[in-house]
């Protein structure tokens, strides 16, 4: 017999998407009355899946599989599946996993603690998939994640046709959220502690194209879009620079962008908008232009190659990072030689690298010339290893260089050996240091000098030049004192609490993965 509030764990796999949705689920679980399980065994278990990432459909069934026998020794645990494969799935998994309790979408995450109480009720499984988008994710409650950075959804779905991606087909077309709604998100997260914010999206600088014609847009949206262009540019560089204009933020970033979309009036407002920090997401996928065409990328090695450059002369700090995919159908060596030529002209700061592999339900997955697995996996070392020597160069030349760091929680796998704190330069670069004689915490600032440099990381083992405390050190430790879980913000909205416990990002967003 149940005795106290019904406990709750969710496993969230694939994109910032994901993580940004699975702290909606928390938000909407908590709001129900559920608290998050602590080291015994959760009455519900969420799985918020991924259907991009290689053999996800086999890694979710082995979970569930290992779950199963123990539900069977926790009378009344309930399992619910979401996320992109359970958009794709459907009503497949009941039928492979038929101890699931709940199977729903991504367009009706807010239905989730309906469904477990139905399912309860009921004693059958409930399989709720929609079409379409019910409800903007962002007016869900949200539990979130940090006390001193934070995603905000500027908008969902994508309307490109990458033949080697499925996430338009899970997410649907591009969905933008009102400029307002957005910026009330931004200040209510600062009125709480957040220092940083991501604005997230599948394809964040086609940002306006989701509204649809001018024409069609309800007057106050058209209005909040008309003075965020009113200079002439698009309509997420206006968002950049509204972003700017909001007190007490201190860093705002952004993924992920599309080189097709992306305009030179983005890279101004980065350049002239203080706090939008010189990091900048560009997913390659390929550096072939014939292997761009196959994939329906809509640009070219030599324009890829200019926005690298019109970033670097405005903003020569910048530490640009990228997709890259090893071996779609059809490539050549010739074909992987342009890529390493990309590498080597562009200097990824780092690379997400992958070997392609096959996505039932995209084009690329039925296309002649799939290569053999040995010949893919030897072109992927090459590339990974020029990769890091490219990096390791590049942070070579952050060496004396005096950053101001953003300290954060559970950075660094060594740290507790070397007695070192970590954090995130402005250009997002991993910073280990030396811990100060002063007390700092996650969400205060150190100002530090860069002593070594390794492919993935930096190194400050000086003295910290000055340490300072900030809102979102106050948050965190206001955090850690205890009390009622908190329920986060209700986005758009003031809210009262602190976030919880932060879960890292896996990557970039889901619409640049292959």
């Amino acid at each position: 017999m149940e005795t106290g509030p019904r406990t709750y764990e969710i496993r969230t796999y694939g994109c910032q998407m994901n993580v940004h949705d699975s702290e909606r689920l928390s938000g909407l679980l908590e709001d129900a009355g559920y608290v998050r399980a602590g080291d015994s065994e959760p009455d519900v278990v969420v799985f918020n899946t991924c259907a991009v990432r290689e053999n996800a459909d086999n890694r979710l069934y082995g979970n569930l599989g290992h779950l199963r026998p123990v539900k069977d020794g926790h009378p009344g645990m309930q399992i619910a599946v979401g996320g992109c494969l359970a958009q794709k799935d459907r009503d497949t998994i009941v039928k492979r996993a038929p101890w699931v309790d709940v199977v729903f979408g991504t367009h009706n995450i807010g239905s989730l603690p309906a469904l477990l109480e139905r399912s309860r009720v009921q004693s059958e499984a409930q399989v709720e998939i929609e079409e379409s988008l019910v409800t903007f994710p962002s007016t869900l409650p949200t539990r979130r994640e940090s006390p001193y950075a934070a995603w905000v959804s500027i908008s969902v779905g994508c309307n490109n046709t990458c033949t080697f991606c499925i996430v338009p087909s899970l997410r649907g077309k591009e969905k933008d959220r009102r400029p307002g709604e957005i910026l009330a998100e931004v200040e209510a997260l600062v009125g709480e502690g957040v220092l940083e914010v991501t604005l997230l999206g599948q394809n964040v600088n086609a940002y306006g194209s989701g509204f649809g014609a001018p024409a069609a847009v309800a007057g106050d949206v058209r209005d909040e879009v008309g003075a965020l262009t009113s200079g002439g540019g698009s309509a997420f560089a206006g968002l950049l620079r509204a972003a700017g204009r909001v007190e007490g933020l201190e860093r705002v970033r952004f993924t992920s962008p599309h080189p097709k979309d992306f305009t030179d009036d983005v890279i101004a407002a980065m350049a002239e908008t203080p706090n939008v920090m010189p990091s900048l997401h560009m997913p390659l996928q390929s550096g072939s232009d014939a292997v761009l065409r196959a994939m329906r990328r809509s640009y070219r090695q030599e324009r890829f190659l200019k926005i690298i450059d019109k970033v670097r002369a405005v903003i020569p700090d910048a530490a640009i990072t990228t997709d890259i995919i090893v071996g779609f159908p059809g490539e050549t060596d010739a074909d992987f030689e342009e890529t390493l030529h990309v590498v080597r002209e562009a200097r990824f700061a780092s690379a997400f690298t992958f070997q392609y592999s096959k996505r039932p339900g995209t084009p690329a997955a039925t296309m002649d010339g799939q290569l053999p697995k040995e010949v893919v996996q030897e072109r992927y070392e090459r590339l990974v290893a020029l990769q890091e020597e490219v990096s390791w160069a590049e942070n070579k030349k952050q060496l004396g260089r005096t950053l101001e760091v953003l300290v954060a929680e559970g950075e660094g796998r060594k740290d507790g050996e070397t007695r070192r704190l970590s954090g995130r330069a402005p250009d997002n670069r991993l910073v280990h240091f030396r811990a100060p004689g002063e007390r700092v915490r996650p969400g205060d600032m150190v100002t530090v000098e860069v002593t070594y440099a390794a492919p993935h990381h930096l190194v400050a083992d000086g003295d910290v030049r000055s340490v300072r405390r900030t809102r979102a050190g106050d948050a965190w430790e206001a955090r850690q004192g205890g009390g009622d879980a908190p329920k986060g913000v209700v986005l758009g909205m003031p809210s009262i609490g602190r976030p919880a416990p932060a879960a890292a990002p896996s990557g970039p967003g889901c619409a640049t993965r292959p």
